[in-house]
This record gives C-alpha cells, structure tokens and sequence, in this order.
C-alpha cells in the first residue's frame, strides 16, 4: 500500500524547448548547419560532468539524433555507485510516464484499424462508467455533494487528461477513496482497476479541465479490450517489437537486472543518497499483473530514441511503419480547447498544449526560465527526471536519461535543453 501511494504522489509530479548559431560543414559548405555542431557536444558535456562532480546527479545519458545521423551521445557519472558500475549506453533505466506516449501510440494504431472514434463514449467499451458523478463540495453538515456528469467521459478525454478523474490522494473527500482503491495494485490488472474507478467520483465534469493522472492507465484497458490481448502483449506485437526495442518491458528479467540503474534520491545541493534496490527498482524484477499504461516501462537510449524518431518520421522507422503520418500529426496538435483554463502544472511546461499523450509547443518561451525549444515539437517526461523530445522543425530527437528524485529539481531538462539549441535568445525561433 506505502508503495502505492508513494507510486501515485509520484505521478503527481511529471514532465517538460531557440536558437544556435550557425556552423559550417566540413564538406557540406552549402547545406544548412545543424542544431548539433561542436559548440553544443561541448555544453551539453560541461553540463553533464558539473551535474556529476557536484553531486546533483549519480549518473546521466544523453543520445541526439538530427537528420537521420548520431550527432551526440556520451555518458557521466555511475548507473550505480555502490556496485561501482558506471552509467552506459546499455544503461535500463525507469522511464515513468514515458511510458505514456507508448502506450498511446500502441491505442492509436487501433484507432487506425476503425476499432473506435476518439469522440466514443468510454462507456461504449466500459459499461460501468455510463452514471458518472462529480464530486462539488461538502454540506454544511460535512455531506459531500455530487453533480451528475454534465456529458459522458470520451475516448479523446482519456488521451488528453480532460476525463475528470482524480490525480492523487490529497483531494478532498475524492482522495482517501481513490487511495483505498488501490487502483493501481500491483497484484491487481487492468480490467479490475477500470471496476474500482468507475465507482468514484469525478472531480470535475469531463472537459472542463486539464489534470494529469489515471487517464493512460484506462487507455491501456481499452487497449487490451479492443485488441482482445493482455496490453504487454499487444505493445510489444505493435510497437516495441517492430522497433526493435528489446530493453523496453515492465520485468527485467535476472539475467539482465545487472543493468538497471539505481535510484538516487536528491535532498539539496551536493546531496545525493542512493535508494535501496530492494524499494526503489522492485517493481520491474518481478512479473506483477499490473501493467499500467501510465508508468512502469524500463528503457534504454537507443530503444526510446527508436520510438522518437520513428514519431520524427511521421510514424515510420527502417521500413516498419507503426503510424500513418496523418495519425502522429494528429497525436502531436494540440487537442485542448481554449475554454480549459484550469490546466494544473501544465503551464509550467512553457508555452504548450496537449495532444495525445504528449505534450505540443504552440509558441516560443516568452523568458529564458522558460524551457529552451522549437514550436511544433511534442515532448514528454518522467517522474525520474528522463526527458525525450521530437522536433520536426530540425528532424532532431533527442533523449536523455537519468535516475534522479525528486522530480527536476535542479532545471536539469532547461539547462540541458539550452545546450543543445545555445541560450534562449527572445524573438529567436531555430
């Protein structure tokens, strides 16, 4: 139950990009310079090592492609310090909610065979959520008091956060039941955390607000629903194996455990403790049931740079196509409406909107505090402080890895993300 609980404060955390000057190609003088010449190798470097040398990170990774080349990867720092292993490129590490974007990926290629509409009532495919209520308030005599759903929760609810469910335990009234619930037991599945969550209470009609949490785990049911396969599985037949993304699983089996990074656990400047192995990366060294669509998933660089940039290509990766381009244009536009105004931390990712599991830059950062990047690319993070990125502007991905809590703490995804473009200049878009 601590492990739950500590699992869904997690995930109350999440997430995250202009400018570089211009270079010259050796052998290309007339071709456009890239984003990725020496300079930047170099700041992402001199980043990289400080972060290890104050002791503000135990181990960190980076891998960036641009143009279909390898243009940056280096490692620093240890993938586990007590073990004296050093963090590498084979380096499986926890990737948290960038598990979501796979998992939406793996739902739209359903979308793509006809087997729903993104504006389908959940309750087409789960019965159980046809009489949703919304929590407003408690009476004067300490009652709480229920507003039935102005309009049925949407499949596209589910894929942008608008759905109305609750985010953590802190809620009032909502989130002691939400924790008792135990949606996301580990000895639990998927299909039994839908009954759970289609007796609570919504804390906001459907629509009305963006608030991050269960929604990916529901798409994940509605995954092996319509696939009529345990979700893993279909992952795994639709995404993964055709990406060739061996690393990327919930159970890391013995043979292999050897490479999965410790945790460490940051508690000031300098001070840095490693997590015990037995807390921090239990989940993924046994076969749970559980198999959440919002989290859990270990990965590699190489793996999750596979997925970004067959997401670059417009959904296509060494003659394997997951996506139609239509389907990752549609995934990458922003789907939420002006009129959602209460967004929770989501204006903290600069200048955004939402699509389908990732986050969309509409505009250029206003502010150099304000996360380096190119309008029209779509990112997302991980509650251990990975971040990937896709910008089609310049074909680059980028994916970086580390295993650090709490959450960013130290602006890591801004600095690293200015090292790569060069500071933020105002009214400059790479």
């Amino acid at each position: 139950m601590k492990q739950y609980i500590l699992s869904w404060v997690i995930l109350g955390f999440f997430l995250t990009g202009c400018k570089t000057k211009p270079q010259h190609h050796q052998h290309h003088s007339d071709h456009k310079a890239g984003v990725v010449e020496e300079n930047a190798k170099e700041r992402i470097d001199s980043l990289f090592k400080k972060l290890v040398a104050d002791r503000n990170v135990g181990g960190i990774s980076a891998l960036i492609y641009e143009k279909d080349k390898e243009v940056y990867y280096n490692a620093f720092g240890a993938q586990n310090e007590e073990k004296k292993i050093p963090m590498s490129r084979q380096t499986i590490v926890q990737i948290w909610s960038m598990t979501k974007p796979l998992t939406g990926t793996a739902l739209m290629t359903l979308y793509e065979k006809g087997l729903f509409n993104l504006d389908d009532p959940l309750t087409k495919y789960f019965q159980d959520f046809r009489d949703m209520k919304v929590f407003v308030g408690m009476d004067a005599s300490g009652q709480p008091i229920f507003e039935p759903a102005k309009r049925q929760i949407t499949i596209r609810d589910i894929t942008r956060h608008t759905a109305g469910f609750a985010n953590n335990g802190s809620k009032e009234y909502v989130g002691p039941l939400y924790r008792e619930a135990n949606l996301l037991d580990r000895n639990s599945n998927l299909q039994e955390m839908m009954k759970k969550l289609a007796k609570l209470p919504l804390i906001f009609h459907p629509g009305e607000e963006w608030s991050y949490g269960v929604c990916v785990d529901v798409q994940a049911a509605l995954v092996e629903k319509l696939s009529g396969k345990p979700f893993y599985e279909y992952l795994k037949s639709a995404v993964l194996d055709p990406l060739e993304m061996k690393d990327t699983r919930y159970y890391v089996p013995a043979w292999d455990q050897d490479r999965l990074s410790a945790v460490y656990f940051r508690a000031g400047e300098g001070n840095l403790t490693q997590r015990p192995d037995s807390q921090a990366i239990a989940y993924n060294t046994f076969p749970y049931p559980m198999t959440p669509g919002g989290y859990g998933l270990t990965s590699t660089l190489d793996d999750y740079m596979n997925f970004a940039r067959m997401m670059v290509h417009g959904g296509e990766l060494n003659g394997k196509r997951i996506l139609k381009e239509s389907t990752v244009k549609l995934m990458s536009t922003n789907q939420l409406d002006e009129s959602v105004t209460k967004r929770m931390w989501l204006p903290d990712r600069g200048q955004v909107g939402f699509g389908i599991d990732f986050a969309v830059r509409l505009k250029p950062p206003v502010s150099a505090e304000e996360n380096n990047g190119v309008v029209g690319e779509f990112f997302w993070d991980g509650a251990a402080s990975t971040l990937f990125w896709v910008d089609p502007v310049n074909q680059l991905t980028a994916v970086m890895m580390v295993q650090l809590f709490p959450y960013d703490q130290i602006k890591l995804h801004n600095k690293f993300r200015d090292a790569v473009y060069g500071e933020y200049v105002p009214g400059e878009q790479k």
